[in-house]
């Protein structure tokens, strides 16, 4: 936590004769300052017994505990950093550089040593007892086809990184009204239309990574096609989406100044892909690409959630835990970033990262056992299953000719797999609800007309 941050805070609070709520805060503070990293400082104020905190929600009144309160803070508080994550010395050094005023910090442009000189497999980010610390925890779906875990965790982690990501860029939407949006279409008419697409093209896509598992990779075409569908309707170029940059950017808040030469972004771009594609271990191959990639700074802009999304390739490919940056603060993201931007130090954005991985992997491994394991059959048919269902949904077929397509679907496959197959499929329709339809790739007019229709004749 910065000091003079820590120190404005309390004394808005003495100001405030019968408490503050988090908006006369928020509002005193003057800057930009997202909610949840407020929320985040004043719970370990509370925790730490400088302030107390009485009512619920944001009605919440937030009080010194003592007059003098204020010294007491200071040598309680300001001698260490609040942090929901346990940061290194290394980490912590980084920390306190990138969060250094402007003025003292050197102005740096892009180092292609930095990149160049990674030799894959030989030069590692990750030390191996780190990498098998997490293999331990990340493993879920052991030797299957590419993709299995994330289809059956789908519906939930397309909630989870849509909105864990949308956050960390400064999204407001909450969880709920970000569950809402994904799985019934509807916005929350107090926010921007600009958040609501963010979160929208995240789901995009998610599922595209997902359907095309056995497809995807660390090449032009994957990363190139996930920011197009992550900077739909959001660049003021209609072009720029899944084009490489040809114009020269800054990064608000930072000394670093990326590369400004487009046919030099264009060959690190693709030196990148090379090298991470040459990686064997699946968690080195996702950090390498969360700190080359937002550095090269390769598109006009959405660097860093193409990053985010492109580190789970690897993961859903291996079938492993994905990581959906679950609790991730965003301040210390964006430092480890910074990090990497003017110091080529990774170590803070590693902090962020192996921290960030377990909580994800302790999650889905609690949805997993929720789910249990997959049937094999719906498994090996998963693809067939799909298109069946969604053209009787996109169709809006009642009850009587969905029968009739299952059947001449069916008769295509091996005598011994007809009946389990229509099985397979009249079981799904039976279980389709507004929360669970997003994954036959279908909109929600399109669900709720098929709804309608299906029980009559």
């Amino acid at each position: 936590m910065k000091k003079k941050l820590l120190t404005t805070i309390i004394h808005i609070i003495a100001s405030f004769r019968d408490g503050a709520g988090i908006d006369d805060i928020k509002n005193a503070l003057g800057e930009k300052m997202h909610l949840r990293t407020l929320q985040r400082y004043l719970k370990n104020m509370t925790a730490s017994g400088v302030i107390s905190a009485s009512g619920k929600a944001r009605a919440t009144v937030y009080k010194l505990m003592h007059t003098d309160a204020i010294p007491v803070a200071k040598e309680a508080l300001l001698s260490s950093t609040i942090s929901l994550i346990p940061i290194s010395a290394k980490g912590e050094a980084v920390r306190q550089a990138v969060t250094a005023p402007l003025q003292r910090r050197k102005p740096v442009g892009y180092q292609r040593d930095f990149l160049e000189k990674y030799r894959p497999n030989v030069d590692t980010y990750l030390s191996q007892e780190e990498k098998i610390r997490l293999t331990a925890i990340g493993n879920a779906a052991g030797e299957q086809p590419a993709g299995t875990y994330a289809r059956q965790i789908l519906n939930r982690l397309l909630i989870d990184l849509s909105w864990n990501s949308s956050r960390l860029e400064g999204n407001t939407y909450s969880l709920l009204d970000t569950e809402r949006l994904i799985e019934l279409g509807e916005t929350d008419e107090t926010k921007s239309a600009k958040e609501a697409q963010m979160i929208l093209n995240h789901k995009d896509a998610i599922e595209f990574m997902v359907e095309a598992a056995t497809e995807i990779g660390f090449n032009s075409y994957t990363i190139r096609n996930l920011h197009a569908m992550l900077a739909n309707n959001l660049l003021p170029d209609p072009e720029a989406p899944g084009r490489l940059r040809m114009i020269a950017v800054g990064i608000t808040g930072s000394v670093f100044t990326p590369l400004a030469i487009p046919q030099l972004i264009n060959e690190f771009f693709e030196l990148i892909l090379a090298k991470a594609s040459a990686i064997r271990d699946p968690f080195e191959q996702a950090f390498f690409i969360m700190v080359h990639l937002p550095y090269l700074q390769p598109f006009d802009d959405v660097n860093k959630r193409v990053s985010r999304l492109s580190a789970n390739i690897p993961f859903i490919k291996s079938n492993f835990s994905p990581l959906s940056f679950t609790d991730v603060p965003d301040d210390l993201y964006s430092q480890g970033v910074l990090g990497v931007y003017e110091l080529n130090d990774i170590n803070l954005l590693k902090d962020v990262f192996m921290w960030g991985y377990e909580r994800s992997a302790a999650r889905y491994a609690v949805v997993r056992q929720s789910l249990g394991e997959p049937d094999p059959f719906r498994l090996q048919y998963r693809n067939q299953i799909r298109e069946i269902i969604s053209l009787i949904i996109k169709e809006a077929m009642n009850s009587k000719a969905a029968l009739k397509a299952i059947r001449m679907a069916s008769a295509e496959f091996p005598a011994k797999d007809q009946a389990a197959f229509s099985e397979a499929i009249e079981t799904e329709l039976l279980a389709l609800h507004e929360g669970n339809f997003a994954r036959y790739r279908v909109s929600p007019k399109e669900f709720n007309h098929w709804k309608e229709n299906w029980g009559r004749r």
